[in-house]
């Protein structure tokens, strides 16, 4: 019996979908778009964990304590731009508090990904009577409308937060906070500082490779942070071991689309490719590596870090081709 082209080609894709699902032992085939971010969970990092302050803390100024930051009706009022020592240039809104952005939002179109627990630690700033002050361009102000009905304020389409352990004007703890959290600059960028080898942070594909002095090839995302593997997740089934309060100190790596990797090994050890969306029983999505969920750690302060290595005695630091490094798959 003959087979048309057409027919073929369907057959053909059919097949290469259900080999790829069940290589991971996914129950569904993953997400068709990989660079949609992961839901906001509680905590200091967002959607994926709390735990400590960022790189750059900042210095008191010596004037009164704010009211503070955790308040979501504080008002924004009168924006400026103020120099943070290590950061760079921020906007502050008219208590002098620095804002921030998050990662896993986005801009075009404006979205928030922070809220419940989230949005304690980094409360939303409302758009109602913000106004551009002094080194503001009022043309990048606008709002966003989140899940609650509420309007907040973006910057050059990003929603912008405060940060409850910022407690005085002048104050940037929540700088690099998990790797996703980064102090606003006047154009909506993330703030310098911070990134590794002086580099604009967020400069590095969402996926890559470095040469660690001690570790070799390791696999970092996009702000020079170290990529970890659970030795207790499954990869056949493809199934986690860390939910929960685990998620504060091992954040999941967000979906991060082929094109925006380099030095990965997308074809990995599994048949049509390893590289592939998760989507956890959280309902979170997260990245994998040769099948295998991804994660960062909070206790990596800044790019380069590797203080998760060997963390009890179940999380080491993954290669481009998913193996862990200083420990045998069992």
């Amino acid at each position: 019996m003959k087979t048309s082209w057409r027919s073929a080609s369907l057959v053909a894709s059919a097949a290469a979908v259900l080999a790829l699902t069940t290589a991971c032992g996914q129950d569904s085939p993953p997400a068709a778009s990989q660079n949609v971010g992961a839901t906001a969970a509680p905590g200091d990092y967002g959607s994926i964990g709390s735990g400590t302050a960022g790189a750059a803390g900042g210095a008191a100024t010596g004037q009164p304590a704010a009211p503070s930051a955790s308040s979501p009706s504080n008002p924004a009022g009168k924006l400026s731009v103020s120099t943070a020592e290590k950061v760079g240039k921020v906007v502050t809104d008219s208590l002098g508090l620095t804002l921030y952005r998050f990662d896993q939002d986005t801009e075009q179109p404006p979205k928030s990904n922070c809220d419940g627990d989230c949005a304690k630690t980094w409360p939303p700033v409302p758009a109602d009577d913000a106004e551009a002050g002094e080194g503001i361009d009022k043309a990048l102000l606008g709002s966003v409308t989140r899940a609650d009905g509420t309007k907040q304020l973006t910057v050059a389409g990003w929603p912008a937060y405060r940060y409850a352990k910022d407690v005085n004007a002048g104050d940037v703890k929540g700088q690099g906070v998990g790797g996703k959290w980064y102090a606003l600059a006047p154009d909506g960028k993330k703030a310098q500082g911070g990134g590794a080898g002086g580099e604009e942070v967020g400069a590095l594909p969402g996926l890559s490779t470095r040469n660690d002095p001690k570790l070799g090839e390791i696999v970092i995302d996009k702000n020079g942070m170290t990529v970890y593997r659970f030795m207790k997740d499954s990869q056949w089934p493809m199934k986690t071991a860390c939910t929960g309060d685990c998620l504060e100190k091992w954040p999941v790596i967000a979906p991060v689309d082929e094109k925006d990797t380099k030095g990965i090994d997308l074809q990995g050890s599994t048949p049509n490719r390893g590289y592939v969306v998760f989507d956890r029983p959280d309902g979170i999505k997260q990245q994998t590596i040769d099948c295998i969920p991804i994660y960062t750690f909070a206790g990596d302060k800044k790019a380069g870090d590797t203080n998760g290595q060997g963390v009890g005695g179940t999380w080491y630091a993954i290669r481009p081709d998913g193996k862990p490094v200083g420990a045998s798959e069992k």
